[in-house]
């Protein structure tokens, strides 16, 4: 759970439309807003919903304290009667969605928001900056661990992001497949794994590199990764196994060619015994780098700056609607950013093997169910009131089966049409 307050993580014009509704009586009318993406990141193939469980929490806290109020009047952002409407906010509607760990294409309705206008709309921003965060990392985690072909991966990111949002993309990875997080706060908060190596800076600390070694592993005994290239690679190797002996861990190796060097230690741990010493790589990994490595002699892959920015694409580029009034459908028709009103049902659909074929999406409606339909969207917050929600290794598991279940096409790192197709029916 995020230590910051959420209510004024919220943009100026979300409390100007608030100010507005209450005066012209519009403020309560029932409206549904919905989350969803018009396109996928430029060569993605799929979306991976995260951070819901991280904004129920935030909507759950989501209050007006008495100095922020004071400092809404003070600074003319709102009038005396919206700064008695937020002193008192609670969001009392409903909030529906897809699982966390579910995947999503273009035009899928991962969230859907169901209130009061006013009490629906100062929610967007936090909804949408939490959505776009975390989404944007999982998908780009959820590559890399597709990429890793079973190899364990660290999240090791932190030093490249804000400091919140690098618990939260320890999240989102560890949602996405990774093994380790290097972030205490999200072991802390999360329950994530955490583990650590040790800084180049540990080793020049030191007169020597075997004196930096043997401090290491007096401390934490064997079990440990020592970093071997901060001076010549191979002599590193060979004083790790001599301070250490033959039942050392790991070695990390943080830099160079290391496809080559990959094989060289390996082949040179071999011959000096210590055959089940794994090697760890790091450096400015992506996920095409982790691919180019497939076929090389590494254990375990360490990920940061590419994983805490969404591989390039750092934002799902979600968007947040207003789809319904009054139980009317609402529809924005500007060039190149149109809608389809109405709240939407979405199924996948899929063979009788398991394979998805389709996403079925009906607005004001539901869809025709067939045989291996699954429904994707559930409640989350009833009344205003949040309702029991899977953990985070339900959805790490999810989204194991969801990755499973689309067709092979559909995991390639290479650019190409979604993988699955989305079907939206409008209403009427």
């Amino acid at each position: 759970m995020s230590h910051l307050r959420p209510a004024l993580l919220t943009d100026h014009y979300e409390l100007t439309m608030v100010s507005a509704a209450l005066r012209d009586g519009t403020a309560d009318r029932r409206c549904t807003f919905e989350v969803f993406s018009r396109r996928l990141p430029t060569g993605r193939r799929y979306g991976v919903v995260a951070g819901t469980g991280r904004l129920i929490d935030m909507v759950r806290e989501f209050r007006f304290a008495p100095e922020e109020v004071e400092f809404l009047l003070r600074t003319g952002v709102v009038d005396e009667p919206a700064a008695r409407w937020l002193a008192g906010y609670r969001f009392t509607g409903d909030i529906d969605g897809y699982a966390e760990g579910e995947l999503f294409f273009p035009g899928s309705p991962i969230l859907t928001i169901s209130g009061g206008f006013a009490e629906c709309v100062v929610l967007e921003t936090l909804v949408l900056s939490v959505l776009n965060h975390d989404c944007a990392v999982a998908a780009a985690a959820a590559r890399m661990v597709t990429a890793a072909r079973g190899r364990a991966l660290i999240e090791m990111g932190s030093r490249r992001a804000h400091e919140e949002a690098a618990v939260a993309a320890a999240r989102a990875a560890y949602l996405a497949g990774f093994r380790f997080t290097s972030n205490l706060a999200a072991g802390q908060r999360y329950g994530i794994p955490t583990a650590g190596t040790a800084a180049h800076a540990f080793t020049l600390l030191h007169d020597d590199e075997r004196t930096a070694f043997a401090s290491q592993v007096a401390t934490l005994g064997r079990d440990t990764t020592l970093l071997v290239d901060t001076y010549d690679i191979s002599q590193g190797i060979r004083t790790a196994i001599e301070v250490a002996g033959p039942q050392l861990r790991a070695v990390r190796i943080d830099s160079g060619d290391l496809a080559v060097i990959a094989q060289q230690s390996r082949e040179l741990l071999d011959s000096l015994g210590a055959t089940e010493t794994k090697i760890i790589v790091s450096g400015d990994l992506d996920e095409y780098a982790i691919a180019a490595l497939a076929a090389e002699p590494v254990d375990m892959y360490g990920a940061g700056t590419a994983v805490v920015t969404g591989s390039g694409a750092p934002t799902a580029s979600l968007v947040y609607k207003l789809v319904e009034v009054d139980g009317r459908p609402v529809v924005k028709r500007s060039e190149n950013k149109g809608t389809i009103g109405g709240r939407k049902v979405a199924v996948r659909r899929h063979k009788p093997t398991g394979t998805a074929t389709e996403e079925v999406v009906v607005s004001q409606g539901v869809p025709d169910r067939q045989a291996n339909d699954r429904l994707l969207q559930h409640s989350y917050v009833v009344d205003g009131e949040p309702v029991d929600l899977p953990g985070i290794e339900q959805s790490r598991e999810h989204l194991r089966e969801c990755l499973i279940s689309i067709p092979w096409e559909g995991l390639k790192l290479s650019a190409g049409d979604p993988a699955i197709p989305v079907t939206v029916v409008p209403a009427g």
